[in-house]
């Protein structure tokens, strides 16, 4: 796969992942004000294991359970429960649009990750571009005075672990997925039975179903999002996050009977722009970095 087809491919995976995340969002705020984060965390795993567990034997249990750099691994498994954890905890005091606003800062901790840890060039244009997607986020959920509350900086630090938990997998481009989601949702799990003793409410047949919905939803986001970090740079892919937005509009409006105001479809309009603004700058990049390539390759030939 050539580097701006792996791109593409990226992107593409990114937006497919940030879909199914929206969904998991809708349905944990949902949930969530019913029942406690613990009993999400541990239903919603089990049910993710049930699904994975063939790829894993398929795998290889062995190769599963001893997988390269077991530190970073564990570092990638305590952000990635932690930010699950913080989700669930500030949308259960949060509006779900305060709750996405500051979520939505973690492409913003990405790019600083990236151009700090792993060297990744970040020229200004694309600067721009995130900074634009981000004022758009601001003025389409214009956050209240909420932003300011305990739930809300709850939210700010699940932000950040969400951008950490990227970068690892950055870094854990060589771990097959299967590994990935395992150990992710194995962290999930033990994170809810710690806080399990905190609450616990007998669901019904349909929620029991949710929950465990919940979880096979949440796997394929994050199957989606790990695989197109692994195809792109972190600095590349994660500013499609922003269209977590777009789905908000949608999902706000036909779920929960929403109507965008003007204000909402003014900072779609920016995210959106911010996003083709990505996508036209990576596409000249790849032109420019392989056309000279062709071109020699074609000397070449005709020599």
């Amino acid at each position: 796969m050539t580097a701006r087809n792996a791109s593409l491919t990226g992107i593409a995976m990114m937006l497919i992942g940030i879909l199914l995340f929206s969904l998991n969002d809708v349905m944990g705020k949902w949930l969530v004000a019913t029942y406690t984060v613990g009993q999400l965390l541990v239903v919603r795993s089990l049910a993710a294991l049930v699904v994975i567990l063939p790829f894993v034997f398929k795998q290889g249990v062995q190769r599963t359970l001893r997988p390269e750099r077991p530190g970073l691994q564990a570092l990638r498994v305590l952000f990635s429960s932690g930010e699950v954890a913080l989700f669930y905890l500030a949308v259960s005091y949060l509006p779900l649009a305060d709750a996405m606003t500051i979520w939505l800062a973690a492409p913003v901790w990405v790019v600083i990750l990236a151009a700090l840890l792993l060297g990744e060039r970040i020229d200004g244009w694309r600067w721009l571009a995130i900074a634009l997607g981000f004022t758009g986020v601001a003025v389409s959920l214009n956050p209240s005075g909420a932003s300011l509350s305990m739930p809300a900086l709850i939210a700010v630090l699940g932000s950040f672990f969400f951008a950490a938990m990227m970068i690892a997998g950055r870094q854990l481009r060589g771990t097959p997925d299967v590994t990935l989601v395992a150990w992710q949702t194995l962290g999930a799990l033990l994170m809810g039975l710690a806080l399990l003793p905190f609450g616990w409410v007998t669901p019904t047949l349909k929620d029991a179903a949710l929950l465990a919905l919940l979880g096979i939803v949440a796997m394929g986001a994050h199957i989606c999002v790990t695989r197109s970090l692994k195809l792109a740079e972190a600095s590349v892919v994660v500013p499609y996050q922003y269209t977590l937005i777009v789905w908000a509009l949608v999902f706000g409006w036909f779920i929960f009977g929403d109507w965008p105001t003007p204000a909402m479809l003014c900072g779609a309009a920016l995210i959106v722009a911010a996003g083709l603004v990505l996508l036209v700058l990576e596409r000249r990049a790849t032109v420019a970095t392989y056309k000279p390539v062709v071109k020699a390759a074609t000397i070449r030939q005709q020599g």
